[in-house]
């Protein structure tokens, strides 16, 4: 039973055609800035492209993947129809609405304020709209599953919600919550600046609450990657998933220690005391303990599947993995991504360390391995496996994904490794053009020349995953077997605390009152800190 195939494939096309449109505009970017082009005449077209590139990656993709997702999960996990596809299919197209309504300021040059609404830069109004409507549609999608669950809850009285369910509504809870900050930033402070009302902007209170979204957003754009490394990977290798239960602490760990560390983003800001900066630094660090659980547990259900092909030894087993499974080299490939980014992470998140590599090439490098790199190929995975199921096409080709996953991690490897060596050298992020005829430059010259290769690479990936997936009826039609997801070891009880979110959701709103709450109120009554606005693309 899988009933809502055309809504899942909605969300997927869509967001599959915008990223390749995104990844485009990323290749050009990277050759611009290097020695291989001249100067472009006009930076204001790369700032142009950086906005629309970052806004689709960070906001349109990881949204719609997570929805369309969800709504398959909600549908085969619990087994039963999707309640509310009318509402459903309203907040797809308020999504597709305000993409289109963002989109269309950002190519016109009248909202190229990068992405990351940091005042005093404010873009067209209609930008901004149309990001809210994106975020509405959004809302409907955690509305649903919440309902759904509910129900379904209800009707099932004391059973096991199944885990993929339950890391569905857990993204769906997280970012409910954390989408509050940047929402509060547009409608209380940006919009009014936007449509004229005002002419200056509290840009220290802005930013506070755009990092109370800028670094939980990240465990958004997470969690179908890690539904897929919990539900699919042990599965679709051949083996069993070692633990249940560590997949619902890491889920619920996600949901509690995600939200309050937005802030060690603002190391270098003044407007923030010492001590916040410090508090958040260390729940930046405590968030590496669901990540590092899911490493574990995921390596260990890998060693199942070895062993139950017949590896032997501490380490012979290796061996015995399925490596020409597109499934086995995307987990590696995703996991060796996640080791190198997430130790770029750990020099972001020290307060002194950060001083070093702060708002240079290093930390485009870290966050690039962590999204585009181990997060965005496991989207890869999530469409591969339910594409036989939404198209009723016969198997993918083997090879095809194989060739396809591995150029986009060697890719993503040649390109962001070097990113981090020049972000050592101190070169800064978001510059249009660099002279490397200056003597301090021209060493820097071949690793951004290696960079846009890698990015060559990049983009013959992402378009052969399109292709891959548009050809699929090619192949002829066949039936699926039912979808399943995969099945643990040993399926004993599960702890109430892990059946349900009342304590985690408290945990994460409590910590995150006591988190930003005094910074907050701090700055909203410090009187005289606003600054005038600079609208991006003339007057209004």
């Amino acid at each position: 039973m899988f009933l809502a195939r055309r809504l899942v494939l909605a969300h997927f096309w869509v967001a599959f055609i915008g990223f390749a449109a995104a990844l485009l505009l990323g290749e050009w970017q990277m050759a611009v800035r290097s020695p291989l082009a001249g100067w472009i005449s006009n930076p204001e077209l790369y700032y142009r492209s950086v906005t629309a590139h970052g806004t689709v990656m960070a906001y349109v993709l990881p949204t719609l993947v997570a929805m369309g997702f969800g709504y398959a999960i909600t549908e085969l996990a619990l087994g039963r129809p999707l309640l509310g596809v009318r509402w459903a299919w309203a907040g797809f197209w308020l999504v597709v609405a305000g993409t289109v309504m963002a989109a269309t300021p950002v190519a016109l040059g009248l909202a190229s304020v990068l992405y990351t609404f940091y005042p005093p830069m404010v873009g067209n109004v209609f930008y901004y709209l149309g990001v809210v409507l994106v975020v509405v549609g959004s809302w409907i999608w955690v509305g649903l599953t919440s309902w759904n669950l509910h129900r379904w809850k209800k009707d099932h009285p004391g059973a096991v919600v199944p885990l993929a369910m339950f890391g569905n509504a857990t993204g769906a809870y997280l970012w409910a919550w954390t989408s509050v900050g940047a929402a509060s930033e547009i409608l209380l402070l940006i919009l009014p600046a936007a449509f004229g009302w005002k002419d200056t902007i509290d840009a220290g209170l802005a930013r506070v609450l755009f990092s109370w979204t800028l670094h939980a957003i990240v465990y958004f754009w997470l969690m179908p990657a890690y539904i897929a490394f919990y539900t699919i990977i042990p599965r679709a290798i051949g083996g069993r998933l070692y633990s249940d239960t560590m997949g619902r602490v890491a889920f619920a760990l996600f949901l509690v220690f995600s939200m309050p560390i937005g802030i060690h983003h603002l190391f270098a800001d003044p407007q923030v005391g010492a001590g916040f900066k410090f508090l958040h630094a260390v729940f930046t660090a405590m968030v590496s303990v669901p990540t590092l659980l899911t490493v574990f547990t995921i390596c260990a259900s890998v060693e199942i599947a070895a062993r139950l092909r017949g590896g032997r030894g501490a380490f012979g087993w290796v061996k015995a993995l399925p490596w020409g499974n597109p499934y086995m080299l995307a987990v590696a490939y995703a996991f060796v991504m996640l080791g190198f980014g997430g130790a770029g992470g750990i020099v972001n998140m020290s307060y002194q360390l950060n001083e070093t590599i702060h708002n240079t090439q290093w930390v485009t490098g870290h966050f690039h391995l962590i999204f585009a790199g181990a997060i965005v190929i496991m989207y890869f995975v999530v469409a591969y496996d339910l594409w036989p199921h939404l198209t009723g096409c016969a198997p993918l080709s083997t090879r095809l994904m194989n060739w396809q996953l591995t150029l986009w991690f060697v890719g993503m490897m040649v390109t962001t490794l070097p990113w981090h060596f020049t972000g050592l050298l101190g070169m800064p992020r978001r510059m249009a053009y660099f002279d490397y005829s200056h003597p301090e430059l021209h060493p820097q010259a071949i690793t951004v020349t290696i960079s846009s290769i890698g990015g060559l690479l990049l983009v013959a990936g992402g378009l052969l995953f399109i292709w891959i997936l548009a050809t699929a009826r090619r192949r002829g039609a066949a039936q699926p077997a039912p979808y399943t997801f995969s099945l643990p070891v040993h399926a004993g009880p599960v702890p109430a605390a892990l059946n349900g979110f009342a304590l985690w959701i408290a945990l994460m709103v409590g910590l995150t009152v006591v988190n930003y709450g005094y910074p907050i109120v701090q700055l909203a009554l410090l009187p005289q800190t606003s600054v005038p606005v600079v609208l991006i693309g003339g007057p209004r």
